[in-house]
């Protein structure tokens, strides 16, 4: 089944392969909650360098995106040996402080999707940990991420 089979929420999602390990699952069998955070935080990160906003470019800017907010929807399980498809989009930006961009998970086998998430990011100064307004550079990265999702406004 190609990824562009799936009933994403967005159009043109950044993916990533992932397959649930034994590590991944906790006590009841299911991935832990904790390894879909992880993986949307290491999306996120991914996904800004494919559109030219990498962690090199952060660090001499001395700005990057910081987490201040995470809605999860838990809709099934996965469990070890799960060949799942995650995917994101940048959904919005006000062009100054604050962005958003949600997720979706799928599992490969039968394309049924196991999470769908948004995180709501501010753009800080790394040094004082601080909002500060965003750089030329995250703003670009940003337009294009809105641009590849086609729908978003």
């Amino acid at each position: 089944m190609a990824h562009q089979d799936f009933n994403w929420q967005w159009p043109n999602p950044h993916t990533q392969g992932i397959v649930v390990s034994a590590e991944d699952t906790d006590r009841l069998g299911h991935t832990n909650n904790v390894r879909y955070l992880e993986w949307l935080e290491g999306i996120a990160w991914e996904h800004m360098d494919t559109l030219g906003c990498g962690w090199e470019v952060k660090e001499k800017l001395g700005r990057a995106l910081a987490i201040i907010r995470t809605e999860i929807d838990y809709l099934s399980a996965s469990y070890k040996g799960d060949q799942l498809i995650l995917g994101t989009w940048v959904t919005s930006s006000d062009r100054r402080f604050q962005c958003d961009r949600h997720f979706q998970l799928v599992r490969l086998l039968d394309a049924k999707t196991i999470l769908k998430a948004k995180m709501g990011f501010a753009c800080i100064d790394l040094k004082r940990g601080s909002p500060s307004k965003m750089p030329e550079e995250i703003k670009t990265a940003l337009e294009k991420g809105l641009a590849q999702c086609g729908v978003c406004p």
